[in-house]
């Protein structure tokens, strides 16, 4: 079984060597650990430490293009080199390497396809009270959101089997963490935690500003990717109310119609009914629309799953013989 431990950077060459020093050289059940970084258009000298420090695997680009497309791109490279599963870990020392055989024991044992680290951010002293609860509250949403019991829904600490990289498809353009937690949940794929300690921090975080900014472009991501694969709820929570005010409205104008001598005075009852029920009747019919979407997006995913396979799965002939395609 091989291990790929990869390792996002962006001007790195001061954490890169104390992080790679922390990675583990055997762990129980894994044959080969090869490490891997994605020089995210560094400008300093990430890639000559890396490669002075026997890096196995180095993509770079000549431009900074976000953590989401590092991710991406360096998954595609692992699967490329044949992982059976791979760990996304940090350049800024944040999480800990010597736990990285914790967090692959449970895809090893088969008993789970993601594996992310709980860095019980409730414990965490350098997190304000605003940041704790803030977390509480994103990790809850998000469990509600993808029907699974990720506790940390956020960290980036994470190991990943080989089946579940061939399911997932990164979408998001700001942070893969949310994307790929719900995608996992529609797909029920089994994720589960480990609780470790976390390091203390090196740097703040270049993601994102403010915590706001994180939960404006966060709020927006939950909201696309959840409505690929749920748009009938989404759609649904949108036209209620417009249907809820058609009928009060109507039936009010009824009321005063049939028992009183005031419905003229009701028109107003009539118009408010007729604007909401035109509404209503555009959603419900961007309802279908979204869930007939939704099917071709189905077909579409099993469509690339057996795209992956064919390109980056070996066989025990090309893995006996070296072969690579």
């Amino acid at each position: 079984m091989k291990l790929i431990i990869q390792i996002p950077c962006y001007n790195e060459e001061k954490t890169l060597p104390m992080v790679l020093n922390e990675l583990p050289k055997q762990i129980e059940g894994i044959n080969v650990i090869e490490t891997q970084i994605i020089d995210d258009g560094s400008t300093d000298d990430t890639v000559r430490v890396a490669r002075e420090l026997w890096v196995n695997h180095i993509v770079s680009y000549i431009w900074n293009k976000g953590l989401w497309y590092a991710f991406k791109t360096g998954i595609e490279n692992a699967l490329k080199h044949w992982a059976d599963i791979v760990v996304n870990t940090d350049w800024d020392n944040q999480y800990p390497g010597k736990y990285i055989a914790d967090l692959v024991k449970p895809i090893i044992d088969r008993k789970a396809d993601i594996v992310i680290w709980n860095r019980q951010t409730a414990k965490i002293k350098h997190f304000s009270p605003l940041k704790k609860l803030l977390q509480f509250i994103w990790s809850a949403l998000v469990r509600y959101l993808s029907e699974t019991k990720v506790t940390d829904s956020v960290s980036g600490f994470r190991a990943y089997s080989r089946e579940s990289l061939l399911r997932l498809n990164v979408v998001s353009r700001f942070s893969y963490v949310l994307d790929t937690i719900i995608q996992a949940g529609k797909k029920w794929l089994v994720i589960i935690d480990v609780v470790m300690e976390t390091n203390p921090p090196t740097r703040n975080s270049r993601l994102f500003k403010n915590i706001w900014q994180h939960i404006k472009k966060s709020t927006a991501d939950m909201i696309r990717i959840y409505a690929m694969y749920e748009p009938l709820k989404i759609f649904l929570v949108l036209s209620l109310p417009f249907l809820l005010v058609w009928s009060i409205g109507i039936f009010r104008f009824m009321y005063y119609f049939y028992f009183t001598d005031m419905w003229s005075g009701m028109i107003q009852s009539l118009v408010l009914s007729g604007i909401s029920m035109t509404i209503f009747v555009s959603l419900a019919s961007m309802w279908i629309i979204w869930d007939l979407i939704h099917k071709s997006r189905m077909i579409q995913d099993d469509i690339i799953y057996n795209q992956k396979i064919n390109k980056y799965w070996a066989t025990d002939y090309e893995l006996e013989n070296g072969i690579k395609r």
